[in-house]
């Protein structure tokens, strides 16, 4: 393949697809959701959600130091977060952005768990593109 063309998302060496840089919130985009959120509790997460207005589907992640003391409790919970957001991102109306923010039930669970429950809370905060029974009968 010819240098600098690339064919899809970057794929790490662990085999996990980054969260890329488009898709994540910037340092204003933080400050406009958390003056205008919405919150809705989950299990595993917190999430903060309004609408948007140019390119939406953008997540930012936090993980309290107090919450989780130690690093890599801190990473994993972020890394969950991201991949659950990233699998299901398709889901989300195009004019939302999103902050999820760690729970301490989030310790010890697994990606499809998070997902589960971010899926809910998309539902519950009412910024569902499409409903999750869609996704099911296009896969049959």
């Amino acid at each position: 393949m010819p240098e600098g063309v690339m064919n899809g998302p970057e794929v790490k060496e662990n085999g996990a697809l980054p969260l890329s840089g488009p898709f994540r919130l910037d340092a204003s985009k933080y400050a406009r959701i958390f003056a205008q959120r919405r919150t809705v509790y989950g299990r595993t997460l917190a999430m903060w959600v309004t609408r948007g207005t140019d390119a939406g589907r953008q997540a930012g992640v936090v993980v309290s130091k107090k919450t989780f003391r130690r690093a890599v409790d801190r990473n994993r919970a972020k890394r969950l977060l991201r991949e659950a957001f990233r699998l299901s991102r398709h889901r989300l109306a195009p004019d939302v952005d999103v902050i999820l923010i760690a729970r301490a039930g989030i310790a010890g669970k697994r990606c499809q768990e998070v997902m589960r429950d971010l899926e809910a809370l998309y539902v519950r905060a009412k910024v569902t593109d499409r409903p999750a029974d869609a996704d099911r009968s296009e896969r049959r």
